[in-house]
């Protein structure tokens, strides 16, 4: 049973503080102005990609739906934005009933997006939709950059399963996102229990070094963990001497044991002669799992070397040096009064330095070629033209305020797959390279 996102029976706790102190500020003003009321609309986007990058990864989605339920000024709260004098007691009253009223669409967690994506677009009253910027930016940001690492090493992995194993290596929260993304982006299982309770993901562990050097010997230790975990258990054989280590494995467990872990040295090396004494041993179905800082290039450089499986920790959670997305939170169309029927107006920040925007409510879809490979990225304002109709990516994720978008992680991470194999074959590709997709916009009335 996939529970991913569905109610599992854990406590999230308020999310209004995940906010940067000047949203708070702005509502204020605004709520002073009149300007507060105005219906507004707000979109995520990206400007450029990672360098080298050819293509990024939407994940967070749920765990964005997770934040906005959760935006609640509870008493506690607002006791503590009194006490800092963040903002006057008339926008702590209109905080104490904040409730999110208005509509978001998206991209659907797992699809890809290029520079210039309207990933996600937040609708309602300037008030309601300034007040999820920081939140909604925290998770993407974040999630999106993991995920992104994990769909390269996934594809670098080339049908290889790949471990989650960095909650030693972030914050312990982040460890539990972290694990998300990466199943979202082609893990399949993580070593973290939290992300296991959680989100339902699979969870894998056997025995790190510390196990064999607490035993007087290393036949000790594999006899104490294939008689508690069976012969079909991991043993780690880097301790001490590799091809020693692999012999009394085999010895312990047989030629049933499961696989075994190699953590150090030179891998492509290491990996083919533990492959050919395994063979030798009579022990040909044990699979061999390799680990050590991995990430995409190493992976990729063991494509020939008999390993069945990687455990990714530091560069996966860290998103293999591309830590952000860059994605920013914008204000892209407001109405020019509070009358709920007033037009809106598309607006847009002008500047140098490669920070322009582009006003006006957005939709997105994917153009095909010939052979339904895709070939652009279309962005445009208005009416969308007919031949792009079904094509669309923005589906809707919150209506008046309800969720209506939730799925189980197993769905997210097929439409990744899928969404991956629509691309050139070049978006693969680990050498540097610009995005395998043009961003194309198409300029019409902002529309209401």
């Amino acid at each position: 049973m996939d529970v991913a996102d569905l109610g599992l029976p854990v406590d999230v706790p308020s999310t209004a503080l995940f906010t940067d102190q000047y949203e708070l500020t702005m509502l204020q003003a605004a709520l002073k102005a009149g300007t507060a009321e105005r219906r507004s609309v707000f979109e995520v986007f990206t400007r450029r990609l990672p360098d080298g990058r050819r293509y990024g990864v939407v994940a967070g989605t749920g765990r964005v739906l997770d934040a906005i339920e959760n935006f609640r000024f509870d008493a506690d709260v607002l006791a503590f934005l009194r006490e800092r004098a963040v903002v006057d007691e008339a926008t702590l009253a209109w905080l104490a009933s904040y409730r999110f009223s208005g509509d978001v669409w998206g991209y659907p967690e797992g699809e890809v997006y290029f520079p210039g994506s309207p990933i996600m677009r937040v609708e309602g009253t300037f008030a309601e939709c300034v007040l999820l910027e920081t939140v909604i930016l925290s998770v993407l940001n974040h999630d999106s950059a993991i995920a992104a690492a994990a769909s390269r090493m996934s594809s670098a992995a080339g049908g290889r399963p790949l471990i989650e194993m960095g909650a030693r290596r972030t914050h312990e929260l982040a460890a539990v996102a972290s694990a998300r993304a990466a199943y979202v982006g082609g893990f399949s299982s993580t070593s973290d229990l939290a992300a296991g309770f959680r989100y339902n993901i699979p969870t894998v562990g056997t025995s790190a070094h510390a196990f064999t050097l607490l035993h007087d010997r290393e036949r000790d230790a594999f006899r104490a963990q294939v008689a508690s975990l069976g012969r079909g258990t991991t043993l780690l054989v880097d301790t001490y001497d590799v091809a020693e280590a692999v012999r009394t494995a085999v010895e312990v467990a047989g030629p049933e044991l499961g696989a075994v872990r190699i953590d150090s040295g030179d891998l492509l090396l290491v990996a083919h002669r533990v492959r050919r004494q395994l063979d030798e041993l009579g022990a040909r179905d044990t699979k061999i799992i390799v680990t050590s800082d991995l990430d995409e290039y190493a992976i990729a450089s063991l494509a020939a070397a008999p390993v069945d499986a990687y455990g990714v920790g530091t560069q996966l959670v860290t998103g293999s040096g591309h830590p952000t997305c860059s994605m920013v939170y914008k204000l892209v169309a407001r109405a020019g009064s509070t009358d709920p029927k007033a037009p809106l107006l598309p607006v847009a920040k002008k500047s140098s330095g490669g920070k322009t925007s582009v006003g006006g409510r957005k939709w997105a879809a994917r153009r095909l070629d010939e052979n339904g490979v895709a070939e652009a990225e279309v962005v445009g304002t208005g009416a969308v033209p007919t031949e792009l109709l079904d094509r669309r990516l923005l589906v809707e994720l919150v209506k008046g305020g309800e969720v209506v978008a939730r799925e189980p992680l197993d769905v997210v991470r097929e439409r990744h797959t899928a969404a991956v194999a629509g691309l050139p074959l070049s978006a693969t590709q680990l050498s540097r390279g610009e995005p395998v997709l043009p961003t194309e916009y198409v300029h019409g009335r902002s529309g209401n």
